[in-house]
């Protein structure tokens, strides 16, 4: 593809920068990220390629500062401090977005049981639409929930956020009440901030089955089923996923009630694509192949004892580039991610928005003419793949900039070694991963009904 025929079939897209810096904490506002040294990289990189320049910025809401005391209950400074920040990016260009969740619930809201708690959902909606109604004027796009997967599944299944608070297949409860408050918070906002757009966002966890054995093909649907139609089932076609024998792990909980998933699926404007880094993904009778040296794949194999029970693990990747993060360097990963979404959802897919997606940009002191010749070049490869899907009907908005900066002990801690490339280099600590919750009948065997597997998906592995 020619870089004429990049910018043509990129030129409905809208660019734009994101960031965990919250529009209400008391310093540090959003304006001053938007003219941070990442951020006019970024810019810099994106005139480069496609000579276009970044005209939005989102920016997480800051729920503990808003409501720090009950629900309900505003604390009136921090609305006018949001007022500020809102009205001064503006001022330079730039319309703002929010999210309203992003790993930071209020002290109140953890107390009395977070999102184990069904009324957590309407405050959440509430939350929501007294959001919507002071900011709705100026706010041209909101997202529900940064991640519904970290807020549920890592949190309160799993136990990884904070550690130790999972409690097992019961944490199935918290993610049905994140995904009705989602969908509750869509409804409000349509009310009281008419013309912005509004959805939410998920993880992506593309990936490529280790080898051409059918077994590591199975199992790369195993971990799209987990993965994507957990959160996506019931956002998108209004019923939780059903796995094998029939059974939905959701459901067999007893959270849902008469009306919520219609709530759940209340249609979105957009999907927020969050992307970190590819999976080389193996059916566990294939690891012992793929690991032949234990101690440099520790904490990978603490991960896998939980995952080898829903039927896949995960392998590092060889022979493949890897930037200083760790984190291998497969330029058609995100555009193979993305029509993997669309072969599972098809015209029930709405418009997404890739976010969360850095340029490998750990030294922020760096910005040598090699280094901007590498993430340009990089940039130039990414989109020319995530172009090719476009191309072929797959609907992308928008696509923003969010530094590996944000959340750094997030990824250094919980995801980095999930897909690292294969070396002996030394790791950081990390905290041992709960192994004992999916051990129930629901979890493992073959990949739920209507899903089969594709062994002529194009992979990167071969025996």
């Amino acid at each position: 593809m020619s870089d004429k025929d990049l910018r043509e079939v990129l030129a409905g897209v809208d660019w734009g920068l994101s960031t965990s810096v919250s529009l209400a904490a008391p310093s540090g506002g959003s304006p001053d990220f938007a003219l941070s040294d990442s951020s006019r990289r970024w810019s810099t990189d994106l005139a480069a390629v496609l000579g276009r320049t970044p005209t939005s910025c989102q920016m997480v809401a800051g729920w503990p500062y808003l409501q720090p005391a009950r629900p309900g209950h505003w604390d009136r400074a921090v609305l006018d401090r949001c007022d500020r920040r809102l009205d001064q990016l503006l001022g330079r260009g730039i319309k703002p977005g929010v999210t309203l969740l992003h790993v930071d619930m209020p002290r109140w809201a953890d107390e009395s049981g977070g999102w184990l708690d069904r009324d957590t959902a309407s405050r959440f909606a509430d939350f929501a639409a007294g959001m919507g109604e002071r900011f709705g004027d100026r706010v041209s796009r909101w997202t529900t929930v940064s991640d519904v997967l970290v807020h549920s599944v890592a949190d309160y299944v799993a136990g990884m956020l904070p550690t130790g608070r999972g409690v097992g297949m019961r944490g199935l409860v918290a993610l049905h009440h994140v995904l009705l408050g989602a969908g509750l918070a869509v409804r409000a906002l349509r009310q009281t901030a008419s013309g912005a757009e509004v959805g939410g966002s998920l993880t992506v966890i593309g990936g490529y089955a280790a080898s051409d054995d059918i077994e590591d093909h199975i199992a790369l649907e195993r971990l799209e089923s987990w993965a994507h139609r957990l959160l996506l089932d019931p956002m998108l076609l209004g019923r939780h996923m059903v796995a094998e024998g029939d059974r939905s792990p959701v459901e067999d909980t007893g959270c849902v009630r008469h009306g919520d998933m219609e709530a759940i699926a209340e249609p979105a404007d957009v999907l927020g694509v969050v992307w970190h880094v590819p999976t080389r993904v193996a059916a566990p009778e294939n690891l012992a192949r793929l690991l032949p040296v234990r101690e440099c794949f520790s904490a990978l194999n603490d991960a896998n004892r939980v995952l080898a029970r829903l039927g896949f693990v995960l392998a590092p990747m060889e022979a493949v580039q890897t930037n200083r993060y760790g984190w291998p360097v497969v330029p058609e990963a995100l555009a193979d991610a993305v029509a993997a979404l669309h072969d599972i959802y098809g015209d029930a897919l709405p418009p997404l928005r890739v976010i969360d997606n850095g340029m490998y940009d750990l030294d922020p002191a760096s910005d040598t003419d090699e280094e901007r010749d590498r993430r340009q070049a990089g940039l130039t490869a990414q989109l020319k793949w995530l172009a090719r899907v476009m191309a072929e009907g797959v609907e992308v908005s928008g696509y923003e900039y969010w530094s590996l900066m944000d959340n750094a002990a997030w990824k250094l801690r919980y995801t980095r070694h999930y897909a690292m490339a294969a070396d002996n280099r030394q790791y950081p600590p990390q905290p041992a991963i709960p192994s004992d919750w999916p051990h129930q009948p629901a979890f493992g065997g073959p990949p739920p009904a209507g899903r089969a597997a594709k062994p002529g998906r194009r992979a990167l592995y071969s025996v």
